[in-house]
Parts: C-alpha cells; structure tokens; sequence
C-alpha cells in the first residue's frame, strides 16, 4: 500500500469556528495569534482509495491553524518551520510524499526550500490543477456552445504558476487572449513569448481587470488574492468563469445575481476507489477532493516519489503527463460544478437560454 500526506490550512477566519465554535465569540487577533502557537493537528485520514491498477492507497491531512494573511504576511523562516513540522509529522506516520495546499504552496519560494529541509519528496499539485482547470473550462465553452478558435479567453493571475501554464495551454486553442496579473513587466514578457510561438495568437496584457473581464468568453481565474476581484457587472453574458482560486476570486453573489454566466469550481477531482473515505469535509460530495491533493495522491499510487511541481514555474510537459497519470489511475473530473453542487445539463440549459436573451 501507498502512503502520503497532504497539509491543509483554514481558507477564512470562518474556519476557526467550524472546528473550534468557541472562537467565534473571541476577538479574531486573539484567535489567530492562539492557533499561531500551534503545531500541526491531525485533520483527517484517507482510506480505501484503490487505483484501477489495484494499487491502494493511505494517506494523512495535517492541518496547519493559520489563515492566508498569516501564511503570506508573516515571515517565511517562521512559515517554514511550520511547514517543516508538518512535514517531519508526515514522515513519521510513513507518507513517502507530501502536498501542499492552498496558501502552504504560495509561501515565499513555492515549495523549493522546503523539499531541500525535509526527507520526502513534495509537490505543489499545480500541474493536475492546470490540466483540469483549461481541461474544464474548454469543455464549458463547447457546452454553451462556443466556437473555441473565435473566443476571446482571458487568465487573471496569468504570471503565476498555474496561470502562466494555463494560458500556454490556452494559447494552443484560442486565437484572441488577454492575460492580466500586477506586474506590467513580466505581463509584457509573457505577451512576447507568447506571440512568438504562436505567431497567429492575438495576445493582449492590462492590470485592469474589469477591462480585462468585460469582453471575455471564457475567463480562467487564478489569481492569489485573498479576496473577491470579479463583480456581476464584470462579466459578459453567457460567459464562461473558471474559478481555481481558493480563496475564490468570484464571490457567490456572481450566481445569485447573473443567471446568464456560467461559473464553474476549477479543479474538483472524483478519486478511485468504491470504499474511498477522505476523512475530512471539503465541502464536496462523497470521494472528491481538490485537484492539487489529486496530484499527490497519484503520483504515490505511480511510485513517481518525486518533487513533480515546485518553484513559480510549471512545465506544460508535466501537466499533460499529470493528466495521463490520472486517467491510468482512475481519477477523473468530477463534471460540472459551482460552488460545491453538481451543475445539470437542464441548468447549463437554463443559463444558455439566458444569456441568448440578454444579448438578443
């Protein structure tokens, strides 16, 4: 049997209470600085994940109490020794590799340092991320019926890792594409590599994102703000959102308010395995998790006992491997989803009919 761990962290302040209900009656400051004198806690255990090549597979979820802000702002040699606890608590339980999640692969240099201070091999997941983010959000555009060579895509976060990825993988489909991120320097180089291997590629760049958002068909969001960065007025009817940030870069009141706009959860992976139990609550049906966590778990299945994603860069080589990896595993998309429910085909229907009438 195959053994790994994967580290979670709380994704809002909410989180706290959820866990520990005391805290939502305490100060917030006070909470997170209490959780700050914590060490990494037994969040959940992953049992019955059976690849289709028989191979099984255990695993940990180790839960680190700091919010996004906490990992972010504070400094990194206090977030890597967190991170390196975590992980020595990984080894002992006998995982042969370690995931990061959320906010614990964003932390200053994205996983390197920290795979050079440990005795296991670690991964980001950005790679399986990427390959069912685009995977997802181009067979979206088919379902609302899109002519994906006339579409105009654009990544928010399109400098980070999975969105430099993601718009290489992109630029192979689409013929008109935005790219935004904060920094016009390394948009403009992105732009410029871009158009010199795909040299029929319209290629546009802006730290605007309304700007940005407005005229899109499909919009790939990526980006790792801690808060809402897309409003209903953004958007364009009968536009595709993939939203892969966690925290979202969409907030709900986007499918409250635009049934005209299909928002889609990126990334959302059903893992192998009749008695498959992940021990935790996602906030997903039975058997999904996170397509980063997915990643983990396949390369231990794979014996692939590597550091398969790490540093800003992601190989577009590894993504499509990841993908195959996956489909020899038995991991697939977990179809259409929004905000943790499942999307119909009677409401994709809805939301074309929508937006054919708003733009009528």
């Amino acid at each position: 049997m195959r053994k790994f761990a994967f580290i979670i962290h709380p994704l809002r302040f909410d989180d706290f209470a959820r866990k520990y209900p005391i805290t939502q009656h305490l100060p917030p400051k006070l909470v997170e600085w209490a959780f700050k004198q914590v060490g990494p806690v037994m969040a959940g255990h992953v049992t019955g994940v059976q690849s289709k090549t028989g191979e099984e597979l255990e695993g940990w979820l180790l839960g680190l109490p700091l919010t996004p802000e906490i990992l972010l702002n504070a400094p990194y040699d206090w977030v890597l020794k967190k991170l390196m606890a975590a992980t020595q608590l990984a080894e002992k339980l006998g995982a042969e590799i370690v995931g990061l999640g959320a906010f614990t692969k964003i932390a200053g240099d994205r996983g390197i340092t920290l795979s050079q201070r440990v005795g296991i091999p670690v991964t980001t997941g950005n790679s399986y991320t990427t390959a069912t983010a685009v995977a997802g959000a181009l067979q979206a555009t088919d379902r609302m019926q899109m002519d994906v060579r006339r579409i105009t895509a654009t990544v928010i976060g399109a400098t980070g890792s999975i969105g430099r990825a993601a718009t290489w993988l992109l630029a192979e489909k689409v013929r008109h594409l935005t790219l935004v991120s904060r920094t016009p320097s390394e948009l403009e180089e992105l732009a410029n590599e871009l158009r010199g291997e795909h040299p029929g590629l319209e290629v546009n760049w802006t730290t605007d994102i309304p700007a940005a958002v407005r005229p899109a068909d499909l919009v790939v969001a990526v980006s790792s703000a801690t808060g809402v960065i897309v409003e209903p007025e953004d958007l364009k009817p009968g536009a595709v959102v993939t939203d892969v940030a966690r925290p979202r870069n969409l907030s709900r009141v986007v499918m409250e308010r635009r049934n005209d706009v299909l928002v889609l959860d990126g990334g959302v992976i059903q893992v192998p395995g009749a008695q498959a139990d992940m021990g935790f609550d996602f906030g997903f049906p039975p058997k999904m998790v996170e397509a980063c966590m997915a990643e983990t778990m396949i390369l231990a299945l794979e014996g692939r006992l590597e550091c398969f994603t790490l540093g800003p860069t992601i190989q577009v080589d590894r993504v499509r491997e990841i993908r195959e990896l996956a489909d020899k595993h038995g991991f697939s998309m977990a179809g259409f989803r929004r905000f943790e429910r499942a999307i119909d085909d009677r409401e994709i229907e809805r939301i074309l009919k929508a937006a054919q009438s708003a733009s009528a």
